[in-house]
């Protein structure tokens, strides 16, 4: 069954026109470099990319439209939507990070909520057949803290400013449903709308600050102990082309039939499969072949959930999805890239979405 998706997916997205917000961030650059791979015509929305990262590695090798600017500039936001006139539009664009949604917490909520009203008003004013999926994450979810799998029609919430802001992102999404892309509605408005809430990921690219991969890497490549804050903390973790893959599969799908998979949709390992953050760290370790660890909780840091854990039922029996990589075959795949030489990441990054789709 795997091979008859990855067909239709390779067929589906051949000289589509694909709109991508957060282009120049880990996930997105990913995403970006799969769908050039797919054939697809691609125009990027975001901000320039941190000075290290995948996209800085990869984009002159791919083909795509590159629009640097701000989700926040409405005006602007419209205008490269309405110029591009996408079929699709996968919304990444995002401040992604707890800690720092402690540092910025206004600037969080403008970005990530204001940020996803203003890409759907664009959208609403669009006059064409479009497709959307709105990334937001596991954490929108009101968590109890206890040996629970959340799904999707589950109580939103969220502590800190960043879990909270994506738990109004999919607050504006549902409004913009109903009020504007109603399934009922669907000859009218010609948008369809879903959302996507994925795990923990990781993968090879990640040099963000107070992640736990970058940390790690960081922290081998100088030779010191990783600094880990949270070691008992359990999380969804999955290779960033698992959700990718679902992201995929869902704008196909909503694209054939709108009452059927319009929605919110979890990806995330199996329920066996999520690990504590020390037992990442150790996979991650013994992958590189050396290297240490120190323990270094301080009740006194910002609060980050201590057991997150995702319920997948909705898109394995809705859409068919399956998580591909378990979670130490992912930390492999993940340090693997690391280790490649700077002459090789290029191929080698094309390489692992190929050896991914053939799964």
């Amino acid at each position: 069954m795997e091979s008859v998706v990855n067909t239709a997916i390779a067929s589906y997205y051949t000289d589509k026109k694909v709109f991508v917000t957060g282009h120049t961030g880990f996930k997105g650059a990913w995403l970006i470099t799969w769908l050039h791979l797919l054939g697809a015509k691609i125009s990027g929305y975001a901000l320039a990319p941190e000075e290290a990262g995948l996209f800085n590695t990869i984009s002159s090798h791919i083909s795509f439209e590159n629009n640097i600017a701000d989700i926040r500039d409405k005006e602007k936001l419209q205008q490269a939507i309405n110029d591009f006139q996408p079929d699709i539009i996968f919304h990444l664009a995002a401040q992604a990070l707890v800690r720092r949604s402690y540092e910025i917490p206004a600037e969080t909520f403008e970005v990530n909520a204001i940020g996803t009203a203003n890409l759907l008003e664009a959208v609403n004013k669009l006059n064409k057949k479009c497709t959307v999926i709105v990334v937001t994450t596991d954490k929108v979810y009101e968590n109890r803290e206890s040996d629970y799998h959340y799904k999707e029609e589950d109580v939103l919430g969220g502590y800190d400013p960043y879990s909270a802001s994506k738990a109004a992102a999919e607050i504006v999404v549902s409004s913009f449903r109903n009020s504007f892309f109603s399934p009922a509605k669907f000859a009218v408005h010609q948008k369809a709308i879903a959302s996507a809430r994925a795990g923990n990921v990781i993968g090879g690219g990640d040099w963000n600050k107070d992640r736990i991969i970058p940390d790690i890497v960081r922290s081998l490549m100088d030779k010191q102990p990783v600094p880990v804050r949270n070691p008992n903390a359990v999380r969804p973790w999955q290779h960033v082309l698992e959700p990718l893959g679902g992201y995929l599969l869902i704008a196909m799908l909503l694209d054939q039939d709108i009452n059927a998979y319009s929605g919110a949709y979890n990806f995330g390992p199996l329920p066996d499969d999520h690990l504590p953050v020390k037992e990442l760290v150790e996979t991650a370790l013994a992958c590189w072949g050396s290297g240490t660890w120190d323990d270094r909780s301080d009740a006194e840091q910002p609060h980050e959930a201590g057991l997150l854990k995702l319920d997948i039922n909705k898109a394995q029996n809705i859409l068919n999805w399956q998580p591909k990589l378990e979670s130490k075959k992912a930390i492999e795949w993940t340090i693997d890239w690391y280790r490649q030489e700077k002459e090789n990441v290029v191929d080698f990054t094309l390489q692992q979405i190929k050896n991914y789709q053939q799964l």
